[in-house]
């Protein structure tokens, strides 16, 4: 198995006495919130076969902004790779890091260009798809005035809409050049935010059907074996239309 048990925090447990003394030999942890974008860095160490200690990080009771969780990331933030004692935070640079630990798998291409392409890819996801599904789950960290937040739904709902559209289209644009997944040959971190951003938009109410060729890539995404394990340990529903 690629993992070991699942330690979440809390408990009043000293949380560096749980990061590195609980398993001493354990390398690698990451702090995870089930359904978040660390999701990500999960599948990619479910995938590399290396033993690591997924931590989970309930969201719904604030446990990121606890005093033990700050000192791993003062930022209160997920996702936390843990190497060695060593945090890394930000998903691109926890991404990069994991393709540098296990080179055999392929997580990003090697040539220069196709690299590139795909690190850019990876970063408008993060940076700009990601955010804006924040503002329509979130409106809260953009205003305290109820009516603002209201508004902000609806308008970001239809920006979502439409970078699901990108996303297909570089889903349409893989297939077209006989590539199995959107960075090449190899499965990688653009396949994975893929399936988490189609996931938030069902959760925006923007059904699975006005994206087919996206909604039946996902459903690709989800049926590999690792990918189904981390789904089942982070308890997600791929469809969270309410129809659904």
């Amino acid at each position: 198995m690629a993992h070991i048990g699942l330690r979440r925090l809390g408990g009043g447990s000293i949380f560096s006495t749980i990061v590195f003394k609980t398993h001493p030999t354990m390398s690698l942890q990451l702090y995870f919130a089930p359904g978040a974008c660390s999701f990500v860095p999960h599948v990619l160490l479910e995938m590399s076969g290396s033993p690591f200690e997924p931590c989970m990080v309930k969201l719904h009771k604030g446990e990121q902004n606890s005093d033990d969780y700050k000192a791993i990331n003062p930022r209160g933030q997920v996702p936390v790779l843990v190497n060695h004692g060593q945090a890394v935070t930000q998903i691109v640079a926890i991404v990069l890091h994991l393709d540098q630990l296990f080179p055999q798998l392929g997580f990003l291409p090697t040539e220069a260009l196709a690299r590139a392409q795909a690190i850019s890819t990876l970063a408008w996801m993060n940076n700009t798809v990601h955010p804006t599904f924040t503002h329509i789950f979130m409106p809260q960290k953009f205003s305290d005035q109820s009516e603002v937040q209201a508004a902000l739904k609806p308008y970001n709902t239809q920006l979502f809409r439409g970078m699901l559209g990108e996303l297909q289209a570089l889903v349409n644009k893989a297939a077209a050049q006989s590539q199995t997944w959107l960075s090449g040959a190899n499965f990688g971190p653009l396949d994975a935010y893929a399936l988490t951003l189609t996931r938030w938009g069902t959760i925006a109410g923007i059904a699975p059907e006005e994206h087919p060729e996206l909604w039946a890539f996902v459903c690709k995404v989800a049926e590999q074996p690792a990918v189904s394990r981390v789904m089942a340990r982070e308890r997600l529903q791929l469809n969270m239309s309410p129809s659904a």
